[in-house]
């Protein structure tokens, strides 16, 4: 018996403002949607890999979620974080900056941190 990973779920409170983050910060495209009297799923993808962000939209649930201490990330992996770091530092986005370790946070609109980390070699 094997298992793959397939996808992570973000739950967002403004399905239209996270997609445009997700394009904008990270040039995630949307792959498919499922639509629901009571929900929509929107499935994310880099055009690179086959792992998927789901963000679902709750259509009943108008208050903030509670990211608890925000210990859980997603990690993205650059090519060239001198120029990521400026490019989301103009966004207005970092949260969280850790040169010893040469990576940074973004943080998307609901408040999820994104670990942006250099390419291995």
């Amino acid at each position: 018996m094997t298992f793959k990973m397939v996808h992570n779920n973000l739950n967002v409170s403004n399905l239209e403002q996270s997609l445009a983050f997700y394009d904008k910060a990270l040039g995630l495209k949307e792959i498919r949607r499922k639509e629901t009297e009571n929900f929509t799923i929107v499935f994310l993808g880099d055009g690179l890999g086959q792992h998927l962000l789901e963000l679902t939209w709750l259509k009943g649930h108008p208050q903030p979620y509670d990211l608890g201490e925000n210990e859980f990330h997603l990690a993205f992996e650059t090519d060239d974080m001198d120029a990521a770091l400026a490019y989301h530092k103009e966004m207005d986005c970092v949260c969280f900056e850790n040169p010893a370790m040469g990576i940074y946070f973004i943080s998307d609109p609901d408040g999820y941190w994104l670990e942006i980390v250099p390419k291995k070699d």
